[in-house]
């Protein structure tokens, strides 16, 4: 598993507070699950409630929360762009130590693909493939698909979204009828 690591890095390359003290910082994954298919190869998923607990914290808790978010809209980004699977999947538990302290807890579930390729020699290379990426939407115009020279399909394009950005996909999907 990358993920609990990779947070790791951000939160103590982004809060100044954990920098200097990153004993402070602990990550645990809880509740994990493996996902397999059972399709032709031996490719899989883990799932898994990621901890975050930060000791003796002594800066507000956007500070955490910010830096978090930033991390999500890259490594786990369906929390925040899915409303639905968002509203609840984040959580939080905060102990008042004194006047200046916090113990706080952060909870979140997190999905990790593994590829598993078998190589011409018998040998099995494991990759973890990124998360789709947002990038920035086509302008409204004509697009016109050809194959083989002959025009396939001719279509006019909606204005880009207030935000201005699409997820990058693999699948291509269907417009609905």
């Amino acid at each position: 598993m990358n993920k609990p690591q990779s947070l790791r890095d951000h939160l103590l390359g982004a809060i100044t507070e954990l920098r200097h003290n990153p004993d402070r910082l602990m990550v645990f994954v809880d509740q994990g699950t493996v996902r397999s298919t059972a399709a032709a190869g031996l490719s899989f998923e883990y799932s898994y409630s990621l901890q975050l607990l930060l000791t003796d914290f002594a800066g507000s808790p956007n500070t955490v929360v910010v830096p978090l978010l930033a991390w999500l809209l890259v490594n786990q980004s369906e929390l925040l762009t899915n409303l639905e699977l968002g509203k609840d999947s984040i959580t939080f538990e905060v102990d008042v130590l004194d006047n200046a302290k916090v113990d706080m807890a952060i909870s979140l579930p997190l999905t990790e693909r593994v590829l598993v390729k078998r190589q011409e020699d018998g040998q099995l290379l494991i990759s973890y493939p990124g998360e789709p990426q947002y990038t920035e939407q086509l302008p409204a115009q004509t697009y016109q698909l050809y194959a083989d020279g002959i025009l396939q399909a001719e279509w006019e394009s909606a204005p880009p979204t207030p935000i201005g950005v699409d997820l990058e996909s693999p699948q291509i999907k269907r417009p609905a009828p």
